[in-house]
């Protein structure tokens, strides 16, 4: 199991201190140090069990960068972006056995936990 993780968010942390509460062995990707290259992102893209719309976050940052939502419904799109900006990629993502989830809730780190 990998979880794609943020330091700063505050999700992250709490699916990490979900998965050590409960003994789950996993590997940190810290993606801001150390950048996933386009073909990762591409990767995570063909095992995400999300849309795929929903692994780029459109929060401040997307807005301050003057982009717009429907220019990323494609699989180009976003790995583009998310391999330029990788502080857009909606957090955490965890994979386990070839396939990645967006993992925000308690609930979903437990399905992907058990």
């Amino acid at each position: 199991m990998k979880i794609y993780f943020n330091p700063n968010c505050s999700k992250c942390r709490h699916a990490v201190a979900q998965l050590d509460e409960n003994g789950t062995e996993y590997e940190v990707v810290r993606y801001l140090e150390d950048p996933i290259s386009p073909a990762e992102v591409s990767d995570l893209i063909d095992m995400l069990a999300d849309p795929l719309e929903d692994l780029v976050r459109k929060d401040q940052h997307f807005r301050d960068l003057g982009l717009v939502a429907s220019d990323y419904l494609t699989k180009e799109a976003v790995v583009s972006l998310l391999s330029t900006h990788p502080k857009l990629m909606q957090r955490p993502i965890i994979v386990r056995d070839g396939v990645a989830a967006i993992a925000r809730t308690p609930e979903k780190v437990e399905e992907l936990a058990s």
